[in-house]
Parts: C-alpha cells; sequence; structure tokens
C-alpha cells in the first residue's frame, strides 16, 4: 500500500509532518464597502457586492467574531473594500484570532498597533498599468509605507501586459527588503488587452518560474502552482465550478460535493449575508485564475497527490507556500 511514509525521504517527511499539524480552518470577511481605489478588474465592485449596508456598530462586529471563533475558524482573512479605512474593526479580528489584511498599501497599518499581523498588499503592475488599472501608481506609496517590514508581502496580481517584465517588479519590491506572491489578474469587467490567451498563459507559467528561480528569497510560490493556475489541470481534472473548493459552505448545493475547505464562508460587510465563493458570483468559474483557490483546490485534495513521491512534493510545497503566506511558517 501507497503511504506517505513510503514515498517520501526524512527530509521531506518532516516537512510533511510540520504542515499536517496546522489544521488551517480560514474565512473571508468584507471589513468594509468602502475604498480609497476604484480599480478596473476588481470582482467586489463589478459583482455589486459593496452595495450592502454595512454593520457599523464595532460591539457587532465584535459579536461576530466571537461566534466566528467559537464556529472553529483559526485565520481571519480581511479583504473589503479597504480594511485599513476601519481599524478599529480589523483590531477586533486581530485581538481574537490569527489575522491576514489584505490592503492597497496607501494606507500603512500601524505597527504599534498590528505589530505581527500578516499584511498582503495588492500590486497590478509596474506604475504604467498601475495608473492603466487603479488610477495611480500606488506600487510607489506601499513601498515607502512598508519598506523592510517583516511581516508585509506584495500579492502581485500579472497581467498579460507584464509579460517580459514581471523580473523588474519583482527586483523593486527584493530592493525594498519586501516579499511577493505570484497570481494572474481575472479581468471581470474586460478592460482592454488585460485578457489572457493560451499562449501568453504559457508564456507566463514559464516566466514565474524563472523568477522563483532567480529570486527564491523574495518569491513565496511553487512551480507547481504555476502550472496549475495557468493550465487548469490538476492530476488529469479540470480547474471549474464542480472543482473549486472555495465556495461557502451553508451554499454549496453541488452534488457530488468535491473536496473542499471545511467551514469556509466569505462574509459581506453587513455580518449576515454570504457570498457564494472567495472571488466573486458573478464570475465564470471557468475563467477564474484566482491564485487562492487554486492554491487550495491543491490542499484540499492531499489524498489525491499520495500517488508518487514527486506528486505529493509538490502537494507539500504548496500547503508550506499557503501556510507562510499566512505566517503559520516563517519566510
Amino acid at each position: 500500500m501507497i503511504t506517505v511514509s513510503s514515498l517520501l525521504d526524512e527530509h521531506w517527511l518532516q516537512r510533511y509532518k510540520k504542515i499536517s499539524r496546522l489544521n488551517i480552518r480560514s474565512s473571508i470577511y468584507d471589513v468594509t464597502n468602502r475604498c480609497n481605489l476604484r480599480c478596473k478588474g476588481c470582482f467586489f465592485f463589478s459583482s455589486n457586492e459593496h452595495q450592502l449596508q454595512e454593520e457599523t456598530r464595532l460591539e457587532k462586529w465584535e459579536q461576530f467574531i466571537d461566534q466566528e471563533k467559537d464556529r472553529g475558524v483559526n485565520l481571519a482573512i480581511l479583504i473589503g473594500g479597504e480594511p485599513t479605512l476601519c481599524l478599529d474593526r480589523v483590531e477586533a479580528f486581530y485581538r481574537r484570532l490569527p489575522t491576514y489584511c489584505a490592503t492597497n498599501g496607501l494606507i500603512k497599518v500601524p505597527r504599534d498597533r498590528f505589530p505581527d499581523m500578516m499584511v498582503g498588499i495588492s500590486l497590478w503592475g509596474n506604475s504604467e498599468d498601475e495608473k492603466t488599472l487603479r488610477g495611480k501608481d500606488t506600487l510607489a506609496i506601499s513601498l515607502k509605507n512598508y519598506e523592510g517590514d517583516d511581516y508585509t508581502y506584495y500579492l502581485y496580481t500579472i497581467t498579460p501586459k507584464q509579460l517580459g517584465r514581471i523580473g523588474q517588479v519583482i527586483t523593486t519590491i527584493r530592493d525594498a527588503g519586501l516579499k511577493v506572491h505570484l497570481q494572474l489578474l481575472s479581468n471581470d469587467e474586460g478592460a482592454e488587452g488585460f485578457s489572457w490567451s493560451q499562449e501568453q498563459l504559457r508564456d507566463v507559467c514559464h516566466e514565474m518560474d524563472e523568477v522563483l528561480d532567480q529570486y527564491p528569497d523574495t518569491v513565496i510560490s511553487s512551480k507547481y502552482y504555476h502550472q496549475i493556475m495557468t493550465s487548469g489541470q490538476m492530476l488529469g481534472r479540470t480547474w471549474g465550478w464542480g472543482e473549486c473548493p472555495s465556495v461557502t459552505e451553508p451554499l454549496d448545493t453541488r452534488d457530488p460535493k468535491p473536496k473542499r475547505l471545511i467551514r469556509f464562508i466569505r462574509w459581506g460587510a453587513d455580518l449576515k449575508t454570504m457570498h457564494r465563493c472567495c472571488t466573486s458570483a458573478t464570475r465564470d468559474c471557468s475563467t477564474c485564475l484566482d491564485g487562492a483557490a487554486h492554491m487550495s483546490w491543491v490542499m484540499v485534495n492531499k489524498r489525491a497527490h499520495i500517488r508518487s513521491a514527486q506528486d505529493l512534493q509538490n502537494w507539500i510545497e504548496v500547503y508550506e507556500m499557503f501556510a507562510k503566506l499566512y505566517r503559520f511558517l516563517p519566510w
């Protein structure tokens, strides 16, 4: 019988044991419907999720977070809108749960108040693409705010226009003493020139592999993750609604249900509305390139990867990547 121990040497077995003890149970929370940017292709606004009446009473947020903790959540992923516009709500999470805050970086998270909270800064390309898609060069501002911060990394959403130039952006991030994780733009609003062709997806996979080799101490990623995200294929299975693990549990009516994130819910800022999945209810799942969803697809399918040493090592690397991004493991 094929087992984990029969496939792994001592080095890989120890790596496996470290992550097998983590038992991560995450959910996603829209902290606010407001934002200080309006980015083309932002699923939050393109799907009209910002039209909910958000809860403004801090005591209601505190009660809700306590309920989430009792529900078994041990990782709160805060998105928006822009969470830094409501730092009191962010602090309510931070004081109760391991917390990750996704931000555009325009407002600096005060480290005297949040000394070890993981911060992920959204980045949509170089200065030219940032201005086209987001209205301003947020990179210059966020670099000034977070240079040398050990608990911060960039979530670099690569666009087709970045082909051949990804390394330049990563060099800038490295020189600021920060880390970077890679994902791809899904272009929900059809911005001209920002949709992927199959040839471009193959090219960007190769380029992401190259920058991972060139900047191993800066890029937090995995070649297996690159391959799956750009091809939509894993172990002979095709990405789509029938495979996605990041569907809100109470809304998951699929039959049969695929392997999925346990107790996962994405909550609206009214603390009542549950959104369909980790991105947008209006997105066609077959076109979704969301990095976190593809990462989770690998993670929940451990048993399927217990078939060869290489397959299981690929699974371990992706799980380690996730754990590092949310600080369950050190860089």
